[in-house]
């Protein structure tokens, strides 16, 4: 499958909001129970990644009309952050997150940005592998607001110029 990535701009009138948040629910639904603090994506509503993607960048990837994957990215001093990262699980391991991420990079370009950074949680190992394998390196442990041990790992990729 090559799914075809679509960029919804601030700004843009989408109506797709219900099922991109279905989509990060199920996405992020294998993290109950795993990660602490909860994930944010519970507190997610359609309004709410509406109002997101009035400041961020939302990418969806498709095969055909079905949604398999989405992320938001947002313009940093240095870096473009990328987050909720979700690809739908039947869709997994065939080239979705990869499509996005060459979207992001292409992008990151455009803007003149030479870096990449996201976060994911400290628990979620097999998420660090597959950031590892597409050029993320880890580059700082953090801790969420009123926890003293490490929550989550940031990762970063450099972009040749």
């Amino acid at each position: 499958m090559t799914p075809t990535v679509r960029v919804v701009e601030a700004g843009a009138e989408f109506e797709g909001w219900p099922a991109v948040l279905g989509l990060i629910r199920g996405a992020f639904a294998s993290m109950d129970g795993v990660i602490d603090p909860p994930s944010s994506a519970h507190r997610l509503t359609p309004e709410s990644l509406a109002d997101k993607a009035g400041v961020e960048t939302c990418l969806l990837a498709l095969d055909g009309v079905r949604l398999v994957g989405c992320c938001f990215v947002r313009r940093e001093s240095e870096a473009l952050y990328l987050g909720k990262l979700a690809v739908d699980e039947a869709a997994r391991g065939r080239g979705v997150g990869r499509a996005l991420l060459a979207v992001v990079e292409e992008r990151a370009r455009e803007l003149g940005v030479s870096r990449l950074r996201l976060e994911t949680r400290v628990e979620l190992v097999g998420n660090h592998a597959t950031f590892a394998a597409w050029g993320f390196v880890r580059t700082a442990v953090n801790s969420h607001e009123g926890y003293t041990r490490p929550t989550s790992v940031e990762m970063t990729k450099h972009l040749p110029v």
